[in-house]
């Protein structure tokens, strides 16, 4: 039984961090499974195209600014039929005649907008604004992709060691059972030790089977948010060094920098450009549009014809039913939701970093003293079985010494695992989790890149990556 509980005991320091790894097989580590998910993770993936998909909206918009060109060609069949009638000597002669013939034009137009209230600036500043801000909900889903994955991590290093705990604990039940049995053979307990034994037994079993469903659980979310089945793992570092040192501090940061705010924050800049794209349909509109067209027989008897033309318009809305003043109201009623959106999302943040930083003092704070209460444990049931080897001490207070030593060191890696997530929360809720700042070792998506690739993009099917 000794032996089993220094086996447990080792267990808890390795997910601790505080011992060697007992197996010389490498071992999957925090960071190795943060860089799986941060490439692999499908959600991140498809938010990445979305992204580039939002892309796009600018040389949309600056098609504004770039003439409209068209050719047209046309051919078809003509009958024409005429009567014509003239005087002659006194006498009125009639004169009938009709023809067939084939016509054939070809010709080319050019528009292009010279002011149309400012639209297409306004439009090409929202399309950017909007870039700026799918970024930022890229950052979210970034950020909340590698908070999963630390979470799915720990909670397999967590499952895995209470797994191991319990096993133990029931190889420790198992050892006292026989030796209570051994006992009540020779007369030196009764009947209801051995079924105490017994009913804690079975109680280690079925902690054992709830354990056993835990881990399992967690490797299918393990598998689900990384990508890859979860091999031997290593125990995981919290990244408290990465965030900042005061709470005040914190939450400044969480504010200025959450994605979540920053993406709101350009929500109001769209939503209030959208405004004055509608107020641009007040404006006058003017173009410039230049023709040129050549026909082959384009009518009865005319051989060849050819036109161009060079046309300005101006167009100044009077009434035009209401629609674009409405369209302005409702846009300014949308710049009030933005801005109200934007207060929500900076006292979420607010609120993020202050439950996050407590929840990562309060698992500090638990390590100690669930470390404290293990050694205590130990210290108990090693003297509560020395005591009923002289019969101070029954069975019942040896195995509730036992279950009080295997709560304590369940205890006690719950706690380490809440410190690290707890420190991924707060790196999070600071907007600082990303891959540069935790300096791993990957190549990061850089979304500038396929921005300046189609921005200035006047044709072209195929996107930068060759599809």
């Amino acid at each position: 039984m000794r032996g089993s509980i220094r086996a447990a005991a080792r267990l808890v320091l390795a997910i601790a961090g505080i011992g060697m790894a007992c197996s010389e097989v490498a071992a999957d580590t925090l960071e190795w499974a943060l860089v799986q998910a941060y490439q692999n993770n499908p959600s991140l993936n498809a938010q990445r195209a979305a992204l580039r998909a939002t892309d796009e909206n600018v040389p949309q918009a600056l098609s504004g600014y770039r003439p409209k060109l068209s050719v047209t060609a046309n051919a078809g069949v003509n009958y024409e039929r005429a009567t014509s009638e003239f005087p002659s000597g006194g006498a009125l002669i009639i004169n009938q005649f009709s023809q067939t013939f084939i016509s054939r034009s070809i010709g080319a137009t050019a528009t292009q907008t010279l002011f149309n209230g400012f639209q297409t600036a306004n439009r090409t500043r929202q399309a950017e604004s909007q870039v700026m801000g799918a970024r930022e909900t890229l950052r979210v889903t970034e950020q909340q992709v590698l908070l999963d994955a630390a979470t799915a991590y720990m909670n397999l290093l967590r499952d895995e060691a209470i797994l191991a705990l319990n096993r133990s604990n029931v190889e420790v039940l198992t050892e006292q059972l026989k030796q209570t049995r051994d006992r009540f053979n020779v007369g030196e307990v009764t009947r209801t030790d051995v079924a105490q034994a017994e009913s804690r037994l079975a109680a280690g079993r079925s902690a054992l089977l709830g354990a056993q469903s835990n881990y399992i659980t967690s490797r299918a979310n393990y598998r689900r948010i990384i990508g890859v089945e979860p091999g031997h793992l290593a125990p995981g570092t919290p990244v408290d060094r990465l965030s900042p040192s005061a709470l005040p501090a914190a939450i400044a940061q969480g504010q200025a920098q959450s994605p979540s705010v920053l993406a709101a924050t350009y929500g109001v800049d769209i939503a209030e450009l959208a405004v004055k794209i509608n107020e641009g349909a007040l404006y006058p509109n003017l173009t410039l549009t230049a023709s040129a067209s050549q026909g082959t027989d384009p009518a009865f008897e005319v051989l060849r014809a050819t036109q161009a033309a060079l046309v300005g318009q101006l167009t100044v809305p009077i009434y035009q039913g209401g629609a674009e003043y409405s369209a302005i109201r409702q846009a300014k009623e949308t710049v009030g939701q933005q801005r109200l959106t934007l207060d929500i999302n900076r006292d979420q943040a607010r609120a993020t970093v202050v439950q996050s930083w407590g929840q990562l003092e309060a698992a500090k704070a638990q390590i100690e003293a669930t470390t404290a209460q293990v050694n205590a444990a130990e210290i108990a049931l090693n003297g509560v079985r020395e005591e009923a080897r002289v019969g101070q001490r029954t069975t019942l207070d040896v195995l509730n010494a036992q279950q009080e030593l295997v709560n304590a060191r369940v205890a006690l890696v719950t706690a380490q695992h809440d410190r690290v997530v707890a420190s991924f929360t707060l790196l999070a809720a600071v907007g600082a989790l990303s891959m540069p700042r935790l300096g791993l070792n990957v190549l990061v998506y850089d979304p500038q890149v396929h921005y300046q690739q189609i921005r200035d993009a006047w044709i072209g099917l195929r996107n930068p990556d060759g599809r």
